[in-house]
């Protein structure tokens, strides 16, 4: 029987950061974040561990607090195990395939669940990071892991690494992008019948410190590719711009919170973001953005919306499906 169901079945592994499930578990989680050496150097490598210790812990009360704000946990877990099983009913129309998740920095993690793969006797397995765009801190960090792991198990193994640019991907976020201005024009003020609101789209990315891309790390210009392909498919006016920074370095510019300023200082008002590198909600969205920012915009003045993440958009799950169809076709594992 597990010969038969090693020759039958694919399994696809949706690779993401994951996010603490309860308030308990934001200290942990922190410390597993912080103490990425992929992500940021925290002094010489001994001294990583330690310090992402005093980070975890002088920080955990703050970051408990904007946790209990959207929930009391993270919802990445739950609306990437509804992805995965979208996928998995997708993918089934054509062949026998199993969608697992794995994360990088809370349960289930990556070293947790290739075991799990394996002892379901998988032996093709197909790997797709949800991080559209790729960096050595996202992505890079993930594979990194996942190799260490799966190294000790006999499978053949194939990475998507990034797909930012895949045409269905784009056309999700186009379809979110103008639901959004609908919901702006179809809110406006009683105004002439010829006159648009003038929404300005502030894409909103996941910054990354400035040392990555000085060393060529792809990302922003990956982000620029999403970006392009969707304004070759929309008229908008847009911005580009960053958040979640932390650490004492320099970060990519300008922050999110600096282009809201500059952007009232030019007299915009209507200001849609587009959470532009992330495929879930999670706390950059349901904290950062409908909280810190909104609250932050009124005070200048802006009215600022945000479009839906792409959770388990229909086009987004079949842009998923499509990527692993081309790449299991491509190794020949099914005609």
């Amino acid at each position: 029987m597990g010969d038969k169901t090693a020759k039958e079945t694919i399994g696809v592994l949706l690779l993401n950061l994951g996010g603490p499930d309860s308030l308990q578990a934001v200290k942990p989680f922190l410390y597993n974040l912080f103490s990425d050496r992929q992500i940021i150097k925290l002094g010489p490598e001994f001294l990583q561990k330690p310090i992402a210790w005093l980070i975890s812990t002088t920080r955990h009360k703050k970051t408990e607090g904007f946790y209990s704000l959207i929930g009391g946990k993270s919802p990445i877990l739950d609306i990437t195990n509804a992805q995965a099983k979208a996928l998995e009913e997708a993918l089934n129309q054509l062949s026998d395939v199993k969608v697992f998740v794995a994360m990088r920095y809370w349960h289930p993690l990556i070293e947790e669940v290739v075991p799990e793969i394996h002892n379901a006797g998988i032996r093709k397995l197909i790997v797709l990071s949800l991080y559209p765009q790729y960096s050595l801190a996202t992505t890079g960090s993930s594979l990194s892991k996942f190799k260490e792991v799966a190294s000790k198990y006999k499978m053949e193994v194939s990475c998507i690494e990034s797909w930012f640019n895949h045409p269905l991907y784009i056309e999700a976020l186009v379809d979110v992008i103008r639901k959004g201005m609908d919901i702006f024009a179809e809110s406006r003020e009683p105004r002439a019948k010829d006159m648009e609101p003038d929404i300005h789209i502030l894409f909103s990315a996941h910054s990354l410190p400035q040392k990555f891309i000085d060393e060529g790390d792809p990302y922003v210009q990956h982000i620029k590719g999403t970006i392009d392909g969707i304004a070759r498919r929309i008229e908008i006016k847009w911005h580009l711009s960053y958040q979640s920074k932390s650490g004492p370095v320099k970060w990519l510019e300008p922050s999110t919170d600096e282009k809201l300023k500059e952007l009232a200082a030019k007299g915009v008002r209507n200001i849609l973001v587009v959470p532009i590198s992330f495929v879930s909600d999670h706390i950059e969205t349901l904290y950062e953005i409908d909280i810190l920012y909104r609250q932050m915009a009124e005070g200048l003045g802006l009215c600022l919306r945000r479009t839906e993440s792409l959770n388990t958009h229909p086009v987004f799950i079949e842009a998923m499906r499509d990527i692993i169809i081309k790449n299991v076709k491509e190794l020949k594992w099914i005609g």
